[in-house]
């Protein structure tokens, strides 16, 4: 094998294969889903300035109590999403409510306790923003369940971008397009250079490459 295109998964938190992989000079690209580890390459989507945009799109539609229904912690990408809407809410100068911030494991029913959680709050969300699409998904039965009125009583806005949102009755207002296909192609470049023995050095270290390609809020509620 001559190097490894990687994306770990939402249960990945052990580690030691990869430095198993740098001990045998095996080159290894991550890329979308980054483990919070250091000396790695990797090629990911910036979902902090993302985020930004999809906060500060829900507080133009008149939003101020807006909940977040966020991923695994195990991911970069998920401490990057919580810091984007840290720094909306402090932008336009609202009051951050740590209880607006919950977790799923990317399952059905973990999704369906989240979003329970949100609406069970005296200060009820009127919007969330969530992990991804299929999480927007699953939230969206459950509001509809609970008798809500998708984009009158409660809106989303989610991440991916994906074909599905256009199949979908009820859809989020906009997704945060990652471009899977341009991360794809940045890393598989990485990973050939790396092969090819184009590793980079300052001085005696290595030097990691560390590709963000910018995000896109992508509205499909033109309204």
């Amino acid at each position: 094998m001559d190097g490894l295109l990687v994306s770990i998964s939402k249960n990945t938190s052990c580690y030691d294969h990869f430095e198993m992989l740098k001990k045998n000079n095996i080159p290894v690209v991550l890329f979308d889903r980054i483990p919070k580890i250091s000396n790695i390459h990797y090629v990911a989507c910036d979902m902090k300035t993302g985020t930004k945009e999809a906060v500060d799109f829900l507080l133009k539609k008149g939003h101020r109590i807006i909940g977040m229904i966020n991923g695994p912690e195990t991911l970069l990408a998920c401490q990057e999403r919580l810091e984007g809407y840290l720094q909306a809410i402090k932008k336009n100068r609202l009051k951050f409510d740590p209880l607006l911030i919950v977790s799923s494991n990317l399952t059905t029913q973990n999704t369906y306790d989240a979003i329970k959680q949100l609406l069970s709050l005296t200060r009820k969300p009127t919007a969330i923003v969530t992990f991804n699409d299929y999480v927007a998904l699953d939230a969206i039965q459950y509001a509809k369940q609970s008798k809500l009125k998708i984009n009158k009583d409660i809106c989303f806005v989610s991440y991916a971008n994906l074909p599905i949102i256009h199949y979908m009755e009820s859809s989020p207002l906009a997704s945060v397009e990652q471009y899977p296909y341009l991360q794809g192609q940045n890393a598989k470049e990485t990973l050939l250079e790396l092969i090819s023995g184009k590793q980079l050095q300052d001085g005696n270290d290595v030097v990691y490459y560390k590709i963000i390609l910018e995000s896109q809020l992508v509205i499909h509620d033109k309204k």
